[in-house]
């Protein structure tokens, strides 16, 4: 299991970016395809994984409520 995921485990680093989410939504689909795990660890690898899913989902969902209009003057407004 790569330490990207361990550190999301402990909570370790700074706000996930969406990319770095991804990669690591990755690589817990790529173990669980492996299916040399155990039933606890794909169940833990598979909850891991539900909760970067969460995660996105309210990242996109903030993104989208932040839409912003750039006006001729250059000011901006939420959209």
């Amino acid at each position: 299991m790569s330490e990207e995921i361990r550190k999301e485990e402990t909570g370790e680093g700074k706000e996930e970016t969406l990319d770095s989410l991804f990669e690591k939504l990755d690589t817990v689909a790529e173990n669980l395809e492996k299916g040399d795990l155990s039933l606890e660890e794909s169940f833990r690898l598979y909850k891991q994984g539900m909760d970067m899913l969460r995660q996105c989902s309210e990242k996109i969902d903030q993104v989208e409520k932040q839409v912003l209009i750039l006006e001729e003057n250059g000011e901006t407004h939420e959209f």
